[in-house]
């Protein structure tokens, strides 16, 4: 091995040796790190679901059965089979039988309705009426009749209406 491999653990080593016999010689030394995460991140998920067999089966020790059945179900959970290419070409065929729609051919690119178009508008606006002068002569009555305060107290408690006044100071530039 080469000159660095002896401060190498065991596990590392053996990482090292598999990316060597697969013909990988070129790879940066991190990936020896990250291979032996996942290789004992999956360790650890299967001895756990090794474990929960075991404790199901009342033994007092997890066995090789438990081992077996644990990276049987880990295998069909991360990997599975695709169908059969008999059955992908008769899906094909059932699916290729429905013809594309007629395209209406115009001037220029053809665009998609408005209903499939993410820029329509989705609202409608509400244009308020125009209400009669006779409607608004009524309406101002009705405001005047509701009003409890007579027009006498209105004068006396005639005050000064406060209006809101803009504020604002000059910045003046600081010299230090």
């Amino acid at each position: 091995m080469a000159e660095g491999d002896e401060d190498l653990p065991r596990d590392a080593k053996i990482v090292k040796s598999l990316l060597k016999s697969m013909g990988v010689e070129d790879y940066e030394p991190r990936v020896i790190h990250q291979f032996l995460e996942v290789w004992y991140r999956y360790v650890v998920d299967v001895l756990t679901d090794a474990q929960v067999y075991s404790e199901h089966a009342s033994k007092p020790a997890i066995d090789c059965d438990d081992l077996k059945l644990a990276i049987q179900s880990k295998v069909n959970f991360s990997f599975s089979q695709p169908p059969p290419r008999e059955v992908l070409l008769e899906l094909a065929r059932n699916r290729n039988k429905i013809p594309l729609p007629k395209s209406i051919s115009g001037p220029g690119m053809p665009l998609p309705s408005e209903q499939d178009t993410l820029i329509s508008p989705n609202y409608q606006l509400a244009i308020p009426r125009k209400q009669s002068a006779q409607a608004l002569e009524e309406t101002e009555e009705d405001e005047e009749a509701a009003d409890p305060t007579p027009p006498s107290q209105e004068q006396k408690t005639d005050m000064p209406q406060q209006t809101p006044q803009r504020v604002s100071f000059p910045l003046v530039k600081r010299t230090k």
